[in-house]
């Protein structure tokens, strides 16, 4: 029991994050930084269907997590005046489950399912009719008695939101009427969405701290108004209660988050690969296990950033460092083996 108080806390300090973040939400597609073309394209499909007086087609949006498809799954029920029902495909185990989601919504309300791409097969098949003729089977009785009741459901507009979109099974995604592909963002639109933060947190940004902590936050909104509000804690205990840019830096050092955006635990990966295996092909088992993580956040959450910033490889006999990851972490790329001077034989970026 004496776990019990800090638990309590963390619970606390979770649900207060949650609640900011959902306060940072933008409510509307104008007040939506970046992703112009998904915008532009959802407000047409949002237009031509109060034109038409009937719900929209489905949406699939599609994207690395933190660029708002959830935000815009909101935004789409908003603008249409109706209420949004939230669920995930971990979530929906069973037919069962589904049906039940199905048959409580209203007519016209929005049913945002997110990672889309984990629903089970038999959600799935139940998810096609439901989509397309408005209607579910609900099975009575088992075995050669068992019979299916169709069951009537009002038009409604399913959501998808789903980091893997190639995981999604050909039937179910070309299904959705509209399909949208969410981006990174440039800096400068991170500059935006932390100068929109900052006022709706109620502190001072300054330009330069706003750079500095876009250009740390790998091109994600979700991180940079986390970044943004781990600096506004040290402005106000440690700084002059300014976000100016001695602020910004100071915090991002207390939270180990270097100039490129890496955290503790991209730079152990990248150390791992770079000195510990001396530039061998690691494999992604025994990659997590040096580190003491899951493979599954290596490969999902490390590896992606490094990848993109051609700081690692990944080969067919493993994950190695680059010759930039190796300058990064300071080590020497003459660790590779290849010997002193041929360093430009390194994979580059």
């Amino acid at each position: 029991m004496a776990d019990e108080p800090s638990r309590v806390v963390a619970s606390g300090a979770d649900e207060s994050e949650r609640a900011i973040e959902a306060a940072l939400r933008p409510r509307t597609l104008e007040e939506f930084v970046g992703q112009h073309v998904v915008r532009d394209q959802l407000g047409l499909v949002r237009q031509a269907a109060r034109a038409r007086g009937a719900s929209p087609d489905l949406v699939l949006l599609w994207g690395p997590p933190g660029l708002g498809k959830t935000t815009l799954s909101m935004i789409i029920a908003t603008e249409l005046g109706v209420h949004l029902r939230v669920t995930s495909g971990p979530a929906i185990q069973h037919a069962g489950d589904l049906a039940a989601v199905l048959s409580s919504l209203d007519e016209g309300e929005v049913l945002f399912v997110d990672e889309i791409h984990r629903l089970a097969r038999p959600v799935e098949e139940m998810l096609y009719v439901a989509m397309e003729d408005f209607r579910v089977d609900v099975m009575v009785g088992k075995g050669p008695g068992a019979t299916a009741i169709p069951l009537s459901l009002p038009p409604f507009t399913v959501v998808g939101a789903t980091t893997r979109a190639g995981l999604l099974p050909a039937p179910l995604r070309d299904r959705f009427g509209f399909t949208g592909h969410l981006d990174y963002y440039a800096p400068e639109e991170l500059e935006r969405v932390l100068v929109r933060s900052a006022g709706l947190l109620g502190i001072e940004l300054t330009p330069e701290a706003g750079a500095q902590i876009a250009g740390r936050s790998r091109g994600t909104p979700r991180i940079a108004n986390r970044l943004l509000r781990r600096v506004r804690d040290w402005a106000e205990v440690r700084g002059r209660g300014v976000g100016d840019l001695e602020a910004a830096q100071a915090a991002l050092e207390v939270y180990e988050v270097d100039a490129l955006g890496l955290d503790r635990l991209d730079r152990a990966v990248l150390k791992a690969l770079a000195e510990r295996f001396a530039g061998h092909p690691v494999g992604l088992t025994t990659l997590a296990a040096s580190v003491g993580e899951e493979t599954e956040t290596i490969e999902t959450v490390v590896e992606p950033f490094l990848l993109r910033e051609g700081l690692i490889l990944r080969t067919p006999r493993g994950r190695q460092a680059t010759a930039a990851g190796y300058r990064h972490v300071g080590a020497d790329p003459s660790a590779w083996g290849l010997g002193a001077g041929r360093s430009d034989q390194l994979p580059m970026p």
